[in-house]
């Protein structure tokens, strides 16, 4: 099962320096047919003003995967890390037990971030964080890990989860596959840009696609895009 989420259709809340929309319920917005996707709790897409951002505050309990569409993110939390995450890369942070971090938009342009949390598949342990560049050229025409908890991926961001977070780049007619990680799977994709099928289901740029029941699916691009997805446990 594939069931199309047109952007038209997510919640959000625009607060002049951050125009956010939700795929599942977030903060105010609720909606009890959205809550999470199997293991996938929030995917949040956020535009973020030059100068702006997310002052320090709590996270427990939560993989939080930042994925950077355009300018670039700079994270500081209470162990001591601090970095910037430009547009393509990605950071996660495993808040574990408890940490307390900040995120600004220190760019002189706006910045344009999925914000995805998953849960982990334990409670607590100590918190961490990480950043890694994932050139565009590496995902041309394929998934690719970019964070993961699965076995084998050893090339992606660590989380403490048995899911994973891909990423690909196709151009216009070009079709890439995917196999899920196993039976029972739950799967959201989103073209961050562009225009795709999936399995004949058309999605515009930044729609959402609720997979469920499939074991591979394939993604035929209309136009050149971009693309993220989740392959999460139920």
């Amino acid at each position: 099962m594939i069931e199309r989420r047109p952007f038209a259709s997510l919640g959000g809340v625009d607060h002049g320096w951050l125009n956010a929309k939700h795929h599942f319920s977030f903060a105010e917005y609720h909606d009890p047919a959205r809550v999470h996707w199997g293991a996938l709790r929030v995917w949040n897409d956020d535009i973020i003003q030059p100068g702006t951002g997310f002052p320090a505050h709590p996270h427990a309990d939560m993989e939080i995967i930042t994925y950077v569409r355009e300018g670039a993110i700079t994270h500081q939390d209470d162990l001591g890390n601090k970095g910037r995450t430009n547009a393509g890369d990605v950071q996660v942070m495993s808040a574990g037990a408890g940490i307390r971090h900040s995120e600004y938009n220190l760019e002189p342009g706006i910045t344009r971030i999925f914000q995805i949390w998953i849960f982990p598949d334990r409670r607590g342990g100590q918190p961490s964080w990480g950043a890694k560049p994932f050139p565009k050229a590496d995902r041309s025409g394929r998934f690719v890990a970019l964070a993961s908890g699965i076995e084998g991926d050893e090339d992606a961001l660590p989380i403490r989860s048995a899911a994973r977070v891909l990423g690909a780049t196709l151009k216009a007619g070009e079709t890439a596959e995917y196999r899920f990680a196993g039976k029972d799977r739950y799967g959201y994709l989103v073209p961050a840009s562009g225009q795709v099928e999936i399995n004949g289901i058309a999605l515009q740029a930044r729609d959402g696609a609720a997979i469920s029941g499939e074991e591979v699916i394939r993604v035929t691009a209309r136009e050149d895009s971009e693309l993220v997805l989740v392959d999460a446990a139920g």
